[in-house]
């Protein structure tokens, strides 16, 4: 018998049932492709969250000019980044070849808030209000410095692609929470400024990886259809699609038992759950039952589809249908250059949103199980790129030190964690690995990060790689 007759009569507990649906017709299959309770041994133990909203603004937010305040910098305004703080650290192409690096202080101004006394810039008043419920990192920190291995290795633990990312991971471990729409969709918001800088960004992001493609994100846009595809054809009703699906269905079957490989089920649960979607999403895009209360908390702005407020609160409708995982993208945040202009613009598009949604959803009981997430894959210099005024100034990529926040699911709100040198270019106090945060992520969903596995290539892969992450237990309630 040769490798792959083996391989082919080798069946997987999962494949085993694939195959023993076909005996019990199509209705009962089904009812098995609906909600899922995910890998048996999971959760390790009680989470804290069911749920995630993970908010990336990618290209790498300003950490200096948003959440980790510098006030002496002032006084160095235009002078030279001191070698003692650079210490030889690599630089991107876009700055490596400058005579100089000249400190570009913060032109924003910064307050306290909340009984933590956060340090929040003026760009943000809306999030502000809401210190006490978020939990700053100031020091998180990649090996990335470019964007694209710098987002992939946030979103998947890999700095090389075709590993499944975050949500995929959550969705295989735990399963759906809903039989009429995916565990996870993702949400491309727009931005409001023309001359922002846009980092290019792909399915490969929300990719299910070596996991079976039923994990993978299911793209949601603002357009009339919210899905692509799940809408029958012009002259093709509802009972005419399900004799369609029915068919395809059995065939699919057919070649099941001739090959065992389980994405062909997999397409089968796809099929089956764009059709249930049919009802499901026209329901959950219906937004003409939201009071007027919701739009004063989310800003006029979610009235309009596509707008960073539009998707906040479509990851609420989400979150409460029971979608494991929303991930939400939010492009612009690349200040080379006019930062000043742009970022102030990339803030409004974003501020009462995240505002609106973390509020809405404490206000409906929802928080304390639901994990919010804001970030971008890295950070910005000190020092300006290209030339820098009084008023005008860019900043180059920066992995040594950035910050993000988190919201609810069991995370400890009103902290401010880990401390940054003046030049915020270096970690001198608790510094948290990107791994970190993801290890950290997974217990609050009641995973133990090293014990969450998925045999691929003769390896126990693990969304946190390798080496060694440690959950942060600082960081929670």
């Amino acid at each position: 018998m040769n490798f792959f007759d083996r391989t082919v009569q080798v069946e997987t507990r999962r494949q085993f049932f694939d195959r023993g649906a076909r005996g019990l017709g199509t209705l009962a299959l089904s009812s098995l492709l609906g909600a899922s309770e995910g890998k048996p041994a999971l959760p390790h133990f009680a989470p804290k969250a069911k749920r995630a909203i993970y908010l990336h603004m990618v290209g790498g937010p300003s950490q200096l000019d948003l959440y980790d305040y510098k006030p002496k910098m002032k006084e160095w305004f235009d002078k030279d980044l001191p070698e003692s703080i650079r210490k030889g650290q690599r630089l991107t192409t876009m700055t490596s070849g400058q005579a100089r690096f000249p400190i570009a202080p913060s032109i924003f101004k910064f307050a306290q808030h909340g009984q933590g006394g956060a340090w929040i810039s003026e760009l943000l008043p809306w999030t502000a209000k809401m210190a006490d419920d978020m939990t700053i990192v100031r020091t998180l920190h990649t090996e990335a410095i470019n964007h694209e291995p710098a987002i992939t290795f946030i979103q998947s633990g890999s700095m090389i692609a075709g590993k499944p990312c975050m949500g995929s991971w959550l969705a295989y471990g735990l399963g759906s929470m809903n039989e009429d729409l995916p565990s996870f969709v993702v949400m491309n918001a727009t931005h409001s400024h023309p001359k922002a800088g846009v980092q290019a960004i792909s399915a490969k992001l929300w990719s299910a990886g070596f996991l079976s493609a039923k994990y993978a994100g299911v793209a949601m846009r603002s357009a009339a259809d919210a899905v692509l595809y799940i809408n029958n054809p012009d002259g093709v009703d509802g009972k005419v699609r399900r004799r369609m699906l029915d068919s395809l269905s059995e065939l699919n079957q057919i070649q099941h038992e001739a090959n065992r490989d389980p994405e062909t089920t997999a397409r089968i649960a796809q099929y089956e759950m764009a059709f249930r979607m049919q009802t499901s999403v026209p329901e959950l895009t219906d937004l003409s039952k939201e009071p007027e209360s919701t739009y004063k908390l989310y800003g006029e702005d979610a009235r309009k589809p596509g707008t960073f407020a539009y998707t906040a609160l479509m990851a609420r409708r989400l979150m409460e249908r029971g979608v494991r995982f929303v991930q939400v993208y939010h492009r612009g945040w690349d200040q080379h250059n006019i930062l000043p202009e742009t970022l102030t613009s990339q803030c409004k598009d974003v501020d009462q949103g995240c505002y609106g949604l973390i509020q809405d959803l404490k206000r409906r009981g929802m928080l304390d199980d639901t994990l919010v997430l804001w970030g971008g894959e890295f950070g910005r210099t000190i020092y300006s790129q290209g030339k820098l005024t009084q008023d005008n100034y860019g900043r180059d990529h920066h992995p040594r030190c950035f910050s993000v926040w988190m919201a609810g699911g069991g995370m400890k709100g009103g902290t401010v964690y880990g401390e940054t040198d003046d030049f915020s270019y270096n970690i001198v106090r608790d510094p948290v690995h990107i791994r970190d945060m993801q290890a950290t992520i997974l217990h609050q969903f009641g995973i133990e990060h090293e014990r969450f596995t998925y045999k691929y290539q003769g390896l126990d892969q693990r969304l946190t790689g390798v080496e060694p992450a440690r959950v942060v237990k600082e960081l929670i309630g």
